[in-house]
């Protein structure tokens, strides 16, 4: 694969890896559509991640722009997070962060608490033996198409658990550009 757009730098915390791109990529084209159709019971407008970031992004074409979208979006989450390390670990300045349960880790920085927005994120918990916040971590750190997948899925629940998303702070890197080259990636085969 090929990366331009999608390599735009975000924030000061550097440019995306080709490897962190095709993990994108690959998992995407392997999510199901569920993740990225528009929602029969639609959430309010300051929780769907599609509504959070049409300003942006939008507004959305058909599924494949959708998917698009939601890969930009963890594009540049991933970076803003973590600078695009899967091996991330709990955030030390956040107090909040002290138990297994509350430690947020991998690329996205997520915690095992986030499991009670949906019914779908605990099925995958279960599906893989996850019961405790340490399997979590672990899991979300070496595990890259879980964590990609576990992480569209919360945001198509709640932006809340996402503080960056949730205040805006990553909309100023997010690019349609990107988008439109994730669109192509996505679509080939």
């Amino acid at each position: 694969m090929t990366f331009s757009s999608t390599k735009h730098p975000v924030l000061n915390r550097g440019v995306p890896t080709d490897d962190f791109l095709t993990a994108l990529v690959t998992c995407f084209r392997a999510l199901p559509g569920e993740i990225f159709a528009e929602r029969q019971d639609p959430p309010t407008p300051d929780i769907d991640i599609y509504t959070k970031v049409r300003p942006a992004l939008g507004p959305w074409l058909s599924l494949g722009h959708r998917r698009a979208g939601l890969a930009e979006t963890l594009r540049v989450l991933g970076m803003f997070e973590s600078s695009g390390r899967w091996n991330e670990g709990a955030d030390v300045t956040n107090p909040t962060e002290n138990n297994p349960e509350t430690k947020s880790a991998g690329i996205f920085q997520i915690s095992y608490n986030s499991r009670g927005f949906g019914q779908d994120l605990r099925d995958m918990l279960a599906a893989r033996g996850i019961r405790d916040g340490d399997a979590f971590q672990v899991r979300m750190k070496c595990d890259h198409p879980f964590a990609i997948e576990y992480t569209a899925r919360l945001l198509r629940h709640t932006d809340r658990h996402n503080g960056p998303v949730h205040r805006h702070e990553i909309d100023p890197w997010l690019s349609r550009d990107a988008v439109a080259e994730f669109e192509q990636l996505l679509a080939s085969a």
